[in-house]
């Protein structure tokens, strides 16, 4: 049973706390007064620190950590009396194909091991992040949304490592009674999202608001989640225990990179944004109706308006001279 029962102050874990969506969680969960635990490897906070004015009091704990390590995983939710966990640490796709065996170590067996520090801390319940990395391109001829019933065939080993993740979740809730919810995303944008292949929206932002011109390195529909959106729905996911181990795809509307530009052009006037021809190697869009089936509400704002907000913010920190353009 989790500790929350017993009427304990709730403590959240965020593994990959300093990453892009891990930094969103933490400043939503000192917005909402709540009290994070960030566990990551790196000491790198500068995604942190675009989120918060300088001077403020810190946001959360920053335990330094490997989570390749169970000791150091279970000691962390131990010592800090976690009661809910947010597992979004891992490696993303360039490092795993680039460094196959550590990709493994930290995004399968890093992956066990939160799973087995919350079996033996006592903790009943938690999110984690899976991806649509874990479906393969759209079977030929189909267009449209792919349903809640597609066939998982990643070509990436980061979707391989997440369908392992999936199937550690289902064997925890069978053999354990841990219960999980796994969110999906697809291609995340925001303040903070500066790595990995489908970054390149989000760097166009960046360089737009600074009048520099871009280049995005793929094209072709997908679906676009808001960095704060996504941190929102892992803190709902964390909350609301379901009775079993899902995982959820993220929903949107399928936009092509070229219409991106068009919204970025849209809040800049004359940004030059170009795109290349080739279209990620994954379908269009998925189906979201499971997600919103099971949790009352679904954070998702109108993709002009978070293109607009994510431009906004990134103009108020160059005016400080808080972020610079690569």
């Amino acid at each position: 049973m989790s500790r929350t029962s017993g009427g304990a102050v709730p403590v959240y874990l965020v593994t990959g706390g300093l990453g892009c969506i891990g930094a969103w969680v933490l400043y939503h969960l000192a917005r909402q007064g709540k009290r994070a635990v960030s566990f990551d490897l790196s000491q790198d906070r500068r995604r942190v620190d675009l989120l918060f004015e300088p001077g403020r009091p810190e946001p959360a704990v920053f335990a330094a950590g490997d989570l390749t390590d169970p000791a150091q995983v279970l000691a962390a939710v131990r010592e800090y009396a976690v009661t809910h966990i947010i597992h979004l640490a891992a490696l993303q796709v360039p490092f795993c194909r680039a460094n196959p065996a550590l990709g493994a170590q930290v995004n399968v067996t890093g992956t066990v091991n939160v799973f087995e520090a919350a079996r033996q801390a006592g903790v009943a319940h938690l999110a984690y992040a899976s991806s649509v990395a874990v479906y393969g391109p759209p079977p030929t001829g189909q267009a449209g949304q792919i349903v809640r019933e597609a066939p998982l065939e990643p070509v990436t080993l980061y979707g391989v490592y997440k369908i392992a993740n999936e199937g550690t979740a289902r064997v925890y809730w069978r053999d354990h009674g841990i219960s999980s919810t796994a969110l999906r995303p697809y291609t995340v944008y925001g303040v903070g999202r500066d790595q990995g292949f489908t970054s390149g929206p989000t760097k166009a932002m960046l360089a737009a608001a600074a009048g520099k011109p871009y280049h995005i390195p793929f094209n072709g529909p997908c679906q676009y989640h808001l960095a704060s959106d996504v941190a929102l729905q892992f803190i709902e996911a964390a909350e609301q225990p379901l009775a079993g181990a899902y995982a959820f795809n993220l929903g949107g509307r399928p936009t092509a990179s070229t219409q991106i530009a068009e919204l970025i052009g849209a809040v800049c006037p004359g940004a030059q944004i170009s795109c290349a021809a080739d279209p990620l190697p994954f379908p269009a869009g998925f189906d979201d109706t499971p997600l919103r089936e099971a949790f009352p509400r679904v954070y998702a704002a109108p993709l002009e308006e978070g293109v607009r907000q994510t431009i906004e913010h990134f103009r108020a920190l160059l005016r400080a001279g808080r972020i610079q353009v690569e």
